[in-house]
């Protein structure tokens, strides 16, 4: 350990300490400082009644046994508890974009192409195709079949295309009208996407206003 490099941090907080221990070094050096702050450098301030303690590990991955160790160390000071050794490794990621899955080819007239999860299709959806997705389906290419978004009942899911003039779209369980009631001359770079339960069809360039934070989600 180098002269202004420390291992583990002590910090005060309302209900106890927390106890930071660096993630990048090497494991007995880890355990070896752990040790010496505890009955060396802060045996004073560490003594006295009962204090809760939590441990913060940040990225380490450890074993229940590494935790073991760490319990023992921490618990040669009878006054401090141990109240939780948490790893940032074991945390589930939260509000996690599920991959974009991209295809190409061709859907024709008979032809059905489900998926489970966002899609994007690089190709043209023929009249009698049919493209499915339990989340959003983006169509580089012209989608002159059928579409049906959120087919799980997604209504947060959307149908975008280079070229919209489907047979029908669907979301969810709401189905469009017609294209030619559609009041829309264009048919290029549009999207269509529930509001107030009703299908609405907009341009492309208006996503980010109508579904804040939505976009294409990262390809795998």
């Amino acid at each position: 350990m180098t002269a202004d490099k420390h291992y583990v941090t002590i910090k005060g907080i309302k209900d106890g300490l927390v106890f930071r221990l660096d993630d990048t070094c090497e494991w007995d050096d880890l355990l070896k400082e752990l040790q010496h702050k505890l009955e060396k450098t802060h045996h004073r301030i560490l003594t006295g009644p009962i204090i809760h303690v939590h441990v913060k590990l940040g990225q380490r991955t450890a074993t229940d046994e590494d935790k073991d160790r760490i319990r023992s160390i921490i618990g040669t000071r009878g006054n401090l508890l141990i109240q939780s050794i948490e790893s940032e490794a074991d945390q589930p990621e939260q509000d996690a974009e599920p991959p974009l899955k991209i295809l190409k080819g061709i859907i024709r007239s008979g032809q059905t192409l489900r998926h489970d999860g966002d899609l994007l299709f690089l190709g043209d959806v023929n009249p009698g195709g049919t493209i499915e997705s339990t989340g959003s389906i983006y169509v580089m290419g012209a989608l002159r079949g059928m579409a049906h978004a959120g087919t799980g009942g997604d209504d947060e899911a959307i149908i975008a295309a280079s070229y919209l003039r489907p047979t029908q779209l669907r979301i969810a369980g709401i189905i469009s009208r017609p294209p030619d009631e559609w009041g829309i001359e264009e048919a290029y770079m549009e999207f269509a996407y529930i509001q107030d339960g009703r299908m609405e069809i907009d341009k492309l360039q208006h996503l980010a206003r109508i579904r804040p934070g939505s976009g294409i989600p990262n390809p795998i």
